[in-house]
């Protein structure tokens, strides 16, 4: 699939080269440092990366019931130098390290696509989105579109209810907090293969909450990526 912007005769994406000289100012503007370091260069210096604890095929089963999802991965374990990223990213307001951590998504996914013709990202209830500030889970999505060229959705998978974070809840508990959580806002997916996004993967209550409610606005079928797992 040909990247939305690319010259097919002078062989560059100018939506990328843009993205480059932009991301080049702002690291002049605000240096990066390691997150779990303080390394100065990157969020995630070469020998943080080392500690984390990548998965590859053959892929671990993460849930004893994955349906109605077709197939569940993540990234890497929720560990180390990945633990404290994801917790500046998701609670500090360091939505730059979207990138970082979009990249090793995009490495997870590319290791063994699913064919899929739509990336959905897990949403926010609106309040807790204003609250934020952002929705994290909607930053990786856009990464991983980014990377693939697979059209991003956002908007037509709704959180409708304000749910309580599933911190600290057992399977069950989380099972209820998300049941009926989730609609579609109309039938815009019908057919169509989704990829669903989100941070990280504990019960995989969420992501089948999600998926139900993606089934019944007729997608054809549903995988779910997340960057850890818990």
């Amino acid at each position: 699939m040909t990247a939305p912007g690319y010259n097919k005769h002078t062989g560059r994406n100018p939506t990328r080269h843009i993205r480059s000289v932009v991301e080049a100012l702002w690291n002049l503007l605000f240096p990066r440092r390691c997150v779990a370091c303080g390394t100065s260069g990157s969020w995630l210096c070469p020998a943080c990366t080392d500690q984390i604890l990548f998965f590859e095929p053959p892929w671990p089963s993460f849930m004893d019931e994955p349906r109605p999802l077709q197939g569940v991965r993540s990234a890497a374990h929720l560990s180390g130098p990945l633990r404290e990223a994801i917790h500046s990213f998701k609670y500090q307001g360091l939505r730059a390290l979207a990138g970082t951590l979009g990249e090793i998504m995009y490495d997870c996914w590319d290791a063994e696509p699913w064919l899929v013709d739509v990336i959905v990202p897990v949403p926010l209830h609106p309040q807790r989105q204003r609250d934020r500030g952002y929705n994290q889970s909607a930053l990786l999505a856009r990464e991983l579109a980014y990377h693939t060229t697979l059209p991003l959705v956002e908007g037509v998978l709704l959180r409708t209810t304000p749910t309580p974070p599933q911190v600290g809840l057992n399977a069950a508990e989380r099972a209820e907090n998300v049941r009926n959580a989730f609609r579609c806002r109309d039938e815009s997916l019908s057919n169509r293969q989704v990829l669903l996004v989100d941070d990280v993967l504990t019960t995989g209550a969420t992501l089948r909450a999600c998926a139900r409610a993606l089934l019944e606005g007729k997608a054809r079928a549903v995988w779910g990526l997340t960057l850890a797992h818990d």
